[in-house]
Order: C-alpha cells, then sequence, then structure tokens
C-alpha cells in the first residue's frame, strides 16, 4: 500500500499548488491515503473550517498540525467536528481534540496516524517520546500500519524519536522546518524516517514568507509582520511504500512538484 504525505501547506499559494498537483500525483502513484500537515494553511497560520473543507476537496484524507493549531479562535468549535483533523497528542490531558486516530482507505485498509510536538527550542509540553509510544502501543490494537508527523525543531529531537519508535511505527516523518531534508531511509527494524518532508508554498521564500519581511526584521531587528510569500510555488513531502500486514516500511521517496 502507499502512503502520501505533504508536507507544511503554507496560506493561499500552498493550497493553490496542491489543489493543482495532489490529484496527478495521487493517481499517478497509486496512493491510498494523503495525510498533510496544514497548521500553517490559513494565512500561512492555523486552519479554519472553509480552509479545511478546500483541502478535504483536495484529496487530503488526514491533516496534522503543530504549535500554530490554536493561532485562529475558529479552530476551538472546529476541532471535535472533524476527526480527520489532528493536533499534537502531547498537549495536556483535557485540550481540545485529538492527537491520533484510525483511518480507512476506500479498500478498507486501516491506516493510524499520529502527532507529535516535540519540545526542544519550542513550548513547554508532555514528554513527545513518551506521548508517541503511548498512542503508536493503543494504535497497533488495531492496525500495523502507523504514520507519525513529529512536529520539531531540532533535528537531533527528531532522530531521536526515529530510532526510539523503529520497529513500532511504519514511519517517523518529521515537519515543521519547511525545509526538506535528504536524509530519508529505512531504519533497521523496517521503519521509514525523514528529519523534515518540507513544505508546500512559494520556494521563493524564507521558509514561505516573503524574503523582504524576513531580512528587514534581521537587519534592524524591528518587529515586522511577515507576509506570504507568492512566486514560485511547489508541493513537497514524501510517498511511502507499507506492507499492510507487518506495517514495516518497504521504502521511503522524497518529492518535489512545481506548479
Amino acid at each position: 500500500m502507499k502512503i502520501l504525505f505533504i508536507g507544511d501547506i503554507v496560506g493561499s499559494p500552498g493550497r493553490q499548488a496542491v489543489k493543482s498537483l495532489l490529484p496527478p500525483l495521487r493517481k499517478g502513484h497509486g496512493i491510498d491515503l494523503v495525510i498533510a500537515n496544514a497548521e500553517n494553511a490559513a494565512g500561512g497560520s492555523g486552519i479554519t473550517s472553509k480552509v479545511l473543507s478546500e483541502l478535504i476537496d483536495c484529496g487530503i484524507d488526514v491533516f496534522t498540525s503543530g504549535d500554530h493549531i490554536w493561532k485562529r479562535k475558529e479552530i476551538f468549535q472546529i476541532i471535535d467536528k472533524y476527526p480527520q483533523l489532528l493536533r499534537p497528542a502531547n498537549f495536556p490531558p483535557g485540550t481540545p481534540g485529538r492527537g491520533s486516530g484510525v483511518f480507512q482507505t476506500k479498500d478498507g485498509i486501516k491506516i493510524g496516524v499520529v502527532n507529535i510536538l516535540g519540545r526542544v527550542f519550542l513550548q513547554a509540553i508532555d514528554c513527545p517520546f513518551r506521548a508517541a509510544r503511548d498512542e503508536v502501543q493503543r494504535l497497533s490494537q488495531e492496525t500495523k500500519v502507523i504514520v507519525v508527523d513529529i512536529h520539531a525543531e531540532a533535528t537531533s529531537e527528531k532522530i531521536a524519536l526515529g530510532w526510539y519508535l523503529d520497529g513500532l511505527a511504519s514511519a517517523i516523518l518529521g515537519t515543521h522546518t519547511h525545509v526538506q531534508t535528504a536524509d530519508e531511509r529505512i531504519l533497521p527494524r523496517g521503519s521509514a524516517y525523514i528529519t523534515d518532508v518540507g513544505m508546500s508554498g512559494p520556494l521563493d521564500s524564507v521558509i514561505g514568507r516573503r524574503t523582504e519581511d524576513v531580512l528587514q526584521r534581521f537587519l534592524t531587528n524591528i518587529p515586522t509582520r511577515f507576509e506570504v510569500a507568492s512566486e514560485n510555488c511547489q508541493i513537497q513531502g514524501v510517498i511511502l511504500e507499507l506492507e499492510e500486514k507487518t506495517g514495516k516500511a518497504k521504502s521511503i521517496s522524497r518529492f518535489q512538484k512545481k506548479l
């Protein structure tokens, strides 16, 4: 079976790239399920019901997120209404929404998805390692195919979680930094891994934001609003080929497609 994971979708340019490029990708590769990180999909930060519906119509089946999930007030009205929208599982007990779920392909294959937030250089939060392991073990009672999105800043934290979950999850995929890494591999116990799947949005930018805005901040240290850029849009991500019965990864392939 094949799963396509799309890197962080940034604003309207990212959504337009997904809308145009995802359907042929899905059809051409025989994809069974599409997962995307969508925490920046609405105006570059957060997500709304309108944006979520738009992305569902594009062919995305499951949405992960990260530290920007709460940026829009509307999220508190919608997060419990959309089972396919996940927030990090290691938020404290009582937080709205869910951090993992089991989803089915059109052929009835069950796929577990876990969303985890790192804490190195990010906000204080519950342990991502223990939370990830608990969620994976719980979902493994229902399916062997489990994909983990580790939304984190530090490469060391992502890599460590990859080794920690090797053989337990089918894939451990990094998001958040918006820069696709070239370290995709199958770990010794059969889990696919990559430090960051990349970004879906404007390539001519600084991780999705207008270059002039970011340079102004770096050069002057004066607070500056970072607008979403718009030039040279693309989608980035990985395609996973997994064994349905064992959950082991057969392959992981990076992709970059320009609009």
